[in-house]
């Protein structure tokens, strides 16, 4: 395993954090949420045995698309089989191949569901045989029968899920605190402290995998960094942290994003994120290597670096003062895209916020990111959280 150091002292226990500062991002509560007990595991090594179990028991093949049969089960006539080249066991097929099918040969595949069995494999058939790409990847499973996990083109290159976790792995260890990266712990509201030290368990953890994916998020939050003051006179304390995502069967991208953070609360929503950085590779041929020598370097390279930079930038922003007056707050704000609406809203919150109107670079961006935070509409928010980093980018 890697070697980590971390350049932060270590806390023994809670620490103050201001999360009105920031972006907030729920990509990890929207997990959270959507998980049964049955996709959420409580360390990397128990994720890793049961990604990789899985990939141990599959098989991955390009067939010709003509050549699979479909017809309704024998013993369960509303159940669509496959008789695919090659295997004369019949394969069935999870929710998702059967979407991934249905994609293949141009037929919805919520109105194929609602299809009796046979008139199913009728329209399916048809399709296959008319199918221009002629050559498809299956991937199967022999798990007692034999299922079919994904249908892709004959290019699709895949990354297992166990890769991903193993990657992480190398660097992080099990995700339980044996090194400085674990499973986050708990915003506490009422103090308005996040506490490292919370035990992992189904609802706590942020380790998952599905039939279909994998997600982990882990941080070093025992390790906090200050980077600068808050007006009370506190310092403004961040920690790192990435989450990570992988599907084997094309449900979606393989991507790592790192970024520093204040507070992980109990439904997992990241608080006062700054300094967002993402990858994400598409499963086309050459994904495998991309991964080897991108992603994973990548994540290393975050995994092992001083916060320096960012305390820097943190601190340039600070001290850098762009308006003394209203009619500089108005003027600096409007000439990078902002309409009067905004730039009213923008001074009002930081005024708000921190007894006082916007002077430096780092004013801007807490103002700008507290607007983000409140649209509905995911592309405006988006768009004003680009503006915020941009301009954060710009002190350093």
């Amino acid at each position: 395993m890697d070697t980590i150091t971390s350049a932060s002292q270590t806390v023994s226990s809670g620490f103050n954090v201001d999360i009105s500062r920031g972006e907030r991002n729920g990509r990890v509560s929207s997990e959270w949420f959507s998980r049964p007990d049955d996709e959420r595991y409580l360390s990397l090594g128990e994720l890793f045995g049961a990604v990789k179990s899985r990939a141990d028991r599959a098989h991955a093949r390009t067939v010709e698309s003509s050549s699979i049969r479909l017809e309704a089960n024998r013993d369960n006539p509303e159940r669509l089989e496959l008789i695919v080249s090659g295997n004369q066991r019949p394969v069935a097929p999870t929710h998702w191949s059967y979407s991934q099918l249905c994609t293949l040969v141009g037929a919805p595949a919520t109105y194929m569901r609602q299809l009796p069995a046979p008139l199913a494999a009728i329209n399916l058939q048809h399709g296959l045989l008319k199918h221009r790409g002629e050559l498809v990847k299956t991937l199967e499973m022999d798990d007692g029968r034999v299922e079919l996990r994904a249908v892709t083109g004959p290019e699709y290159g895949r990354i297992w899920d166990h890769e991903l976790v193993s990657a992480v792995m190398k660097i992080v260890g099990n995700g339980t605190g044996d090194t400085i990266w674990k499973v986050p712990g708990l915003l506490d509201w009422a103090s308005m402290t996040h506490n490292p030290f919370v035990d992992i368990s189904k609802d706590t953890t942020t380790l998952y995998a599905s039939d279909r994916d994998v997600f982990l998020f882990l941080v070093d939050d025992t390790h906090p960094i200050e980077a600068g003051r808050l007006p009370n006179g506190e310092p403004d304390l961040f920690f790192r942290g990435f989450y990570a995502w992988n599907s084997e069967v094309g449900s979606k991208t393989l991507g790592i994003a790192s970024f520093y953070l204040r507070a992980v609360c109990a439904n997992r929503n990241i608080w006062g994120s700054e300094n967002f950085q993402e990858i994400s590779i598409r499963h086309s041929k050459f994904a495998a290597e991309r991964f080897a020598h991108e992603a994973a370097p990548a994540l290393t390279s975050f995994a092992n670096s001083s916060p320096a930079a960012f305390v820097a930038g943190i601190r340039a922003a600070r001290e850098r003062i762009v308006a003394r007056d209203d009619e500089d707050r108005q003027t600096f704000l409007r000439r990078r895209g902002f309409s009067k609406s905004e730039t009213n809203k923008i001074i009002e919150t930081v005024f708000s916020e921190e007894g006082r109107p916007p002077e430096s670079i780092f004013d801007f961006v807490q103002g700008i990111t507290a607007l983000a935070r409140d649209k509905t509409h995911q592309d405006t928010r988006l768009e004003l959280e680009g503006k915020a980093r941009k301009l954060l980018e710009s002190a350093a």
